[in-house]
């Protein structure tokens, strides 16, 4: 299938790396701008936060979900509840699909602003996932939203996507980066 896919390169796919829905793929519209985390990126966080965070049963919040590929791979993990954050509404409705596909009543999709969602949001969550656009202008801005708005549990890992040009380390509650390619988790408790 690989080979299929490189052969026609306007073609994209998401696939699920493990869990209940592992193997299961879903083509992307070509006309997306949002653009799914790697496979390797996103098979390599998975096994990082496999060590650290049980993921069976938590709350989750996928932030700019653009496709829903880290949303669809954490309810297939078990998480017990996950909110996908899309403002998009082409990207919104391919997220609800995916999730009527595999009949799942664990994903909330929530087509609106992140920031907005963040600054009204009065949940706490086990993991928080944001993978904004790397060139938004504020994305510097996130790691302090998200943690100073209460969103994450005592015990909880936020992590960020980002490409080079940002560098988290000297942040307060920066535990560590892990680089995959030219995508970078930065990781806050």
């Amino acid at each position: 299938m690989r080979g299929w896919i490189s052969f026609y390169p306007h073609i994209q796919e998401m696939r699920v790396i493990s869990g209940i829905y592992k193997h299961r793929r879903f083509e992307i519209p070509r006309t997306f701008s949002a653009r799914p985390t790697t496979d390797f990126a996103k098979e390599s966080l998975f096994n990082v936060l496999a060590n650290r965070i049980d993921l069976e049963d938590a709350t989750a919040l996928d932030l700019f979900a653009g496709t829903g590929s880290i949303s669809i791979e954490l309810v297939s993990r078990g998480c017990s509840k996950v909110i996908s954050v899309e403002k998009d509404p082409a990207h919104y409705n391919f997220i609800c699909k995916i999730m009527e596909t595999v009949k799942t009543d664990k994903c909330f999709p929530i087509r609106g602003d992140v920031f907005r969602y963040i600054e009204r949001c009065d949940t706490r969550f086990n993991f928080i996932f944001a993978d904004p656009p790397y060139s938004l202008p504020n994305l510097s801005d996130i790691p302090d939203l998200v943690l100073n708005g209460k969103l994450l549990d005592d015990d909880g890992i936020f992590v960020l996507e980002h490409g080079s040009k940002n560098d988290f380390s000297s942040h307060s509650r920066f535990t560590d980066m892990k680089v995959y390619g030219s995508v970078h988790f930065s990781f806050f408790k």
